[in-house]
């Protein structure tokens, strides 16, 4: 169902947000990685993706693009105010240090 919305609306960030974390519990991290891609590539302020996307990536062995990504998602959830998901990030990032 969720991949019929992203098909007809793949500019819904919320839509390919949720396709990419049902690719990541049904173990499809190859798919998972697309969508997390394709979500930021279109919407790099969408800051939950960065904390996601850190989370598989480093989880998968990755951990030069995680510290990457996460870095730059504290970036992006400091100017957004999003203090939260700052913290997260950078919890999250010291963990792979």
């Amino acid at each position: 169902m969720l991949e019929q919305f992203v098909a007809q609306k793949p500019a819904d960030a919320f839509a390919r947000y949720g396709l990419a974390l049902e690719c990541v519990k049904l173990g499809d991290d190859d798919a998972a990685v697309e969508h997390f891609k394709k979500l930021l590539e279109a919407h790099p302020e969408y800051v939950a993706g960065y904390f996601q996307y850190g989370q598989l990536l480093g989880r998968t062995g990755r951990q030069q693009e995680a510290r990457k990504l996460l870095s730059d998602g504290i970036v992006i959830a400091s100017q957004a105010g999003d203090m939260h998901s700052r913290d997260e990030m950078q919890a999250a990032l010291t963990l792979l240090q």
